[in-house]
């Protein structure tokens, strides 16, 4: 079954969370580890690699923390899956991520075209859809 990684669904209610809030408000990761009961250790890697790409700020000290970097309607579910996992898109098929040639039905497989067809549906969703329509 087709899934997103634990890094992407974390960072997805991260940003989702930060959007629920007036813009600018700041939020700790344990702050939002702790209300989701997501591991903290691994919320804040993803933290990192969305601060990196600008899609969130970082602000230390006392009252440090993070808050969006863009407006919650300029911000694409493919961007954040891109700034966490390196790629915007999903893949159905294994083929379609790894070496097809390795693939020993590659020619004769009967399933592959439909689905690469319905994967390209699923992430023109994904890139079309903001973090705004999540909230």
């Amino acid at each position: 079954m087709f899934q997103l990684s634990k890094r992407v669904e974390y960072g997805l209610i991260a940003i989702r969370h930060m959007a629920m809030a007036p813009f600018g408000k700041t939020f700790t990761t344990k702050e939002i580890a702790d209300n989701y009961n997501i591991p903290y250790e691994l919320l804040a890697k993803v933290m990192q690699k969305l601060t990196k790409e600008k899609y969130i700020v970082s602000y230390h000290g006392v009252h440090g923390g993070y808050t969006l970097g863009r407006e919650p309607r300029e911000l694409k579910v493919a961007d954040i899956i891109n700034a966490i996992e390196g790629r915007t898109s999903v893949a159905l098929v294994k083929c379609e991520t790894d070496n097809s040639a390795e693939c020993i039905i590659h020619t004769t497989c009967t399933i592959k075209n439909p689905l690469v067809k319905l994967q390209g549906t699923i992430n023109k969703m994904f890139s079309e859809m903001t973090i705004m329509e999540m909230v």
